[in-house]
């Protein structure tokens, strides 16, 4: 599948990875349908992205965890492009925070199951559901098309990601079923498992912070956004890559 003239959705892609994917597609004249809930970076993103020369833009503004949202934002993505050929499922949130925490023979606190289940939300149901979304749309026109879920590093288990790391692991088991059920409809999944990349959260960090990070990082650097576009365009334009996992982590081991 080339870049050019595909009609590209992306969740979350007003800002982060998804805006650094959204521009990588839009320098090489996709048409972009963009989905995040702030409006203002919405706007910002699909300006950035036409002046970079996307043959079409069009942001979204949806809350991906309302079923009756992303129902109908999907339609109408399809009703105003067409067609549907990529969905990368991007948006995420980050809630981190110990399981207990037990200290001086007393234990202190216990992870709300409000902030485990609104990263379940976000990054698990939403994936679903647009995905689901997606897939229908594809299955429907007989367009072959492909699904991109991001996972994370962190899907083997990290230390105060209880909720993110369970997502993301998540994410990984429905990207190797959908590439098993949807495969004879000739839809390709695939899953990128970022590291360490260089956002505008890692910037907030404190220095120790910064370098406890890298300590872990065999190549001792950030990861760049454009690295996991330029891996997510790896994965559209290789026709036989499906089911799968990549990890773009510079060799890190959490």
């Amino acid at each position: 599948m080339q870049v050019a003239g595909s009609v590209i959705v992306i969740t979350g892609g007003a800002q982060g990875l998804g805006r650094a994917m959204a521009e990588r597609f839009a320098r090489q004249g996709a048409q972009l349908a963009l989905i995040d809930m702030n409006p203002e970076t919405l706007s910002e993103a699909q300006q950035a992205c036409a002046d970079l020369g996307a043959q079409r833009v069009q942001g979204y503004q949806a809350n991906i965890t309302e079923e009756a949202a992303v129902e109908q934002v999907f339609a109408d993505i399809q009703q105003d492009f067409g067609a549907i050929h990529v969905l990368i499922n991007n948006a995420g949130i980050l809630r981190d925070g110990l399981l207990l925490k037990y200290k001086d023979g007393e234990l202190k606190a216990k992870m709300p199951l409000q902030q485990f289940q609104s990263v379940l939300d976000v990054n698990l149901t939403g994936t679903f559901l647009c995905g689901r979304e997606a897939a229908a749309q594809m299955v429907q026109a007989g367009t072959k098309g492909l699904i991109i879920n991001i996972s994370s590093v962190a899907r083997a288990g990290n230390i105060g990601q209880t909720n993110y790391a369970a997502t993301k692991a998540g994410v990984v088991a429905m990207t190797v079923t959908w590439a098993r059920e949807l495969g004879r409809y000739g839809i390709r999944c695939g899953a990128i498992a970022p590291g360490f990349i260089e956002t505008p959260m890692t910037q907030a960090m404190k220095p120790e912070a910064v370098e406890r990070a890298l300590a872990m990082v065999p190549l001792r650097r950030w990861g760049q956004p454009d690295e996991i576009a330029q891996t997510a365009q790896y994965i559209m334009e290789n026709d036989f890559f499906s089911g799968r996992v990549v990890e773009i982590d510079g060799g890190v081991r959490l």
